[in-house]
């Protein structure tokens, strides 16, 4: 059986923001990564379909990336949820975070029929912006690092009526 996240923050987003082909869990056609707690780090296990596929026995480099992408806004959205007094679940909006950037250093050939898991930690370096550093694992060996800056979605993301 694969390893889920229990409680993820991507299932608290309002539906207005909950449609990133990455992280969306209305998003019928998305990926769907489910992002939450595990201790002082956060995690999000994916399980790559066989259209991520490169070449055969190996995963497309864009899943990896759009991985570290959404865990990282995903874990800065609980690190910020979690400073203002809330927990995943309690009923509280959490904040919604945007990509300022993405890097992704890939270490070795991901392959293809193993859960990833992504485990980030989380640093502020400004109330609205935090920095997610993340180690993507196959099994247990580790295939990629990414760092996200998040920022605080702005206002102008808004849905225009």
């Amino acid at each position: 059986m694969i390893e889920q996240v229990v409680k993820s923050i991507q299932d608290e987003y309002p539906d207005d923001f909950a449609w990133c082909y990455g992280c969306g869990r209305l998003n019928e056609e998305g990926h769907h990564f489910r992002t939450g707690w595990d201790g002082e780090q956060t995690k999000t296990v994916y399980m790559p379909r066989p259209e991520h596929t490169a070449i055969p026995g190996f995963v497309y480099g864009g899943l990896v990336a759009s991985l570290i992408d959404c865990h990282g806004t995903g874990s800065a959205a609980l690190a910020l949820h979690r400073k203002n007094g809330h927990e995943v679940g309690d009923g509280a909006t959490p904040p919604r975070f945007v990509t300022a950037s993405l890097n992704v250093n890939f270490l070795k050939p991901t392959p293809q029929d193993v859960p990833l898991v992504a485990i980030g930690s989380v640093t502020e370096i400004h109330p609205k912006k935090w920095k997610v550093e993340t180690e993507v694992f196959a099994d247990d060996m580790l295939c990629a690092r990414g760092e996200v800056i998040a920022v605080v979605m702005p206002s102008t993301f808004a849905k225009k009526d």
